[in-house]
């Protein structure tokens, strides 16, 4: 079975930048060592991984648990379901306070 080492590194920088986290935070959360997630994101050793740790990557980046190994099989990510409840609801109060606030400073009601 092939393998996407490198789609698996791009996947987890996009992440991070999306999430403003660093690879030390994203060890820190996942639970996997700082040199893994290093060797993950810079594709610095494409040797084979326990599944758990691409889980635990996974639900760190607040995706599905099974989100990285399906990248690194080959699976589009705009395929895989991101169906994170959690980041939703956090979006929408974010959303939520922004509008608040710029009813507020405009005077409308909310």
């Amino acid at each position: 079975m092939s393998q996407d080492w490198p789609a698996v590194g791009a996947a987890i920088r996009a992440r991070l930048d999306d999430r403003g986290m660093t690879m030390t935070e994203l060890a820190t959360r996942s639970g996997v060592s700082l040199t893994t997630v290093r060797e993950l994101v810079h594709v610095l050793n494409e040797r084979r991984r326990q599944p758990r740790t691409l889980a635990s990557l996974s639900s760190a980046l607040d995706w599905p648990a099974d989100h990285l190994g399906a990248v690194l099989r080959g699976r589009s990510t705009d395929d895989i379901p991101t169906d994170d409840l959690a980041a939703i609801r956090r979006d929408l109060r974010d959303l939520r306070h922004r509008v608040e606030a710029l009813e507020r400073e405009n005077g409308s009601p909310s």
